[in-house]
This record gives C-alpha cells, structure tokens and sequence, in this order.
C-alpha cells in the first residue's frame, strides 16, 4: 500500500476494489519515451482503481471549466471494435483498460441551460482550451498511472475512424475523442528513448533556431543507434525509398510530408465544434 498511499497524497485519488489477475498480452506500451516488448505481464484493473489524477489543488488544468472527460473501457468487445478501429493494434484488444481522452464542451451547454444561458463554443478559442484540457488530464494521468508502477501508451489512431468511435462510446454532441490511453503492468523496464537537446525546445527570451541542425544531426545520429526504424521505414510516393542514414529527421519528414485525417474539421463541425 506504501506506493498507493503515496499517490494519494499528491493527486487525491481515489483507489479501491481493484481485482488484480495476472495476464499475458501483446502489445507495445510505453512510458518516459520508453516502448515495451510485444509481451508483458499486467492486471485486470476494476474501474474504479483507475488513479483519479486530477488532484485539488496541485495539478495543472482548469478546474472552472473541466473539459476533459475520459471513458474508461474495459469490455472486452468493446475494446475489441476500439482496436479494429485505431489501426488493428493488438495491446488495446489485450489491455485491461482503455481510456478515451475527450474535449468536452457538453457540460457546459448544460449547465448553462440550467442556469438560462447559451453557451458560445463554436469558436476556435473553445476547442483549443478544451484540447489543451485533454493534454494536461492525460499527462497527469499517466504520472499517477506511472507512480502506481503501471506502463501507459497514448493512441492517437482513436482519430481514424472518430465517428465510429463516437457511436461505439455514446458521445453526445460537443464532445469529441482526442486521444485513446492504453494501461497495463509492465514486466519489464524498457530502456529509454534519446530525446532532442534541450535547447531545440526551450529558447530563452526570442525563439532561437542557431545550433539546431547541428543538434538535430546528433540527435539523428543517437535515434539510428537505437535500432528503433529498423522495417519501419516511412515510404516515399516513389517507393519505399531506403536510404542508409535513416533516422528521425528522414523519418518525421516523410510522415509529416503526407495529409492524414482530412476528414477531420468536417467532423469536428458535425459534433458543433465549428472553428469560426
């Protein structure tokens, strides 16, 4: 109980009747910038021993407003649809919980029909705080899930297929998945991940690009020696287009060089988020 007492005392979670059950999954879970091998050990996690990170008065986040919901999953065909959905990943099928990260902007609407309002959300201002919100409830959620020795992985690809998720988790109107979360207990501590020099992201009083692609370079240089693009090489319109030093600067380029999710300001506009 020592680490769960001590996670109380910073974030006010409220964790009880979690029924712990050894399973093996597959997957690829990661925590610190760490990924884990495609078999771990973890516990089937009761809903309501899922760490309540938000904490009273020490947690980052806006506490007048709330905008950032999470659905916990933890049916097992309902976490089978969620993986066929998020890109066939095995570990969201496997995992014992899944987390739905939400921007929330229905609350509001009612509590300001209650109160005999109307709320203004189809700004862009609305979203953006409402995501920010998600950011910051997810982050904090992963250090508390992380203080209780238990490996977390951000999903993105819950942006795929959004209206199918929206269905599948019942989300009303103005609410929309931002990102998916999956939480197991890992069986062993991965190495981690090199990270870009600090002064490639903090710039003190201007933003400041001198040093970067000579930091970059290094940076590439310790990403390729971790092995990590080793068959996960980005294709090119070409084709695969392999070169020798392939390492993050390739590798991001290429992603970031292709539109995904186009689909996704039509969506956001169908659930009321209309970004004026």
């Amino acid at each position: 109980m020592a680490v769960i007492d001590t996670l109380l005392e910073f974030t006010v979670a409220q964790v009880s009747g979690g029924v712990i059950k050894g399973v093996k999954i597959a997957g690829l879970l990661s925590r610190n910038g760490r990924s884990y091998p495609y078999v771990v050990d973890v516990a089937i996690v009761h809903p309501d021993a899922v760490p309540d990170a938000r904490g009273e008065k020490k947690t980052v986040g806006r506490p007048d407003r709330c905008e950032a919901p999470a659905v916990a999953v933890g049916d097992q065909a309902k976490r089978e649809k969620l993986a066929e959905l998020c890109g066939n990943q095995t570990q969201i099928r496997q995992a014992p919980i899944f987390l739905a990260w939400c921007a929330d902007l229905s609350r509001l609407d009612r509590v300001c029909e209650a109160r005999g309002y109307k709320q203004v959300s189809e700004h862009v201002e609305s979203f953006l705080v409402s995501a920010v919100d998600v950011a910051l409830a997810m982050q904090n959620a992963a250090l508390a899930a992380e203080s209780l020795g238990l490996g977390m992985c951000y999903i993105g690809a819950i942006r795929n297929h959004p209206r199918e998720v929206i269905a599948l988790l019942e989300l009303p109107e103005l609410v929309f998945p931002i990102s998916g979360m999956t939480l197991g207990w890992p069986a062993t501590e991965p190495r981690l991940r090199p990270r870009l020099p600090l002064p490639t992201i903090l710039h003190w009083e201007a933003y400041d690009t001198s040093g970067e692609a000579e930091a970059i370079q290094q940076y590439d240089q310790a990403m390729i020696a971790t092995g990590i693009y080793a068959g996960r090489q980005v294709s090119t319109p070409s084709g695969p287009g392999s070169t020798e030093e392939y390492g993050w600067a390739e590798h991001t380029a290429r992603r970031v060089s292709r539109a995904v999710r186009t689909e996704l300001s039509e969506m956001l506009a169908e659930r009321g988020f209309l970004l004026k």
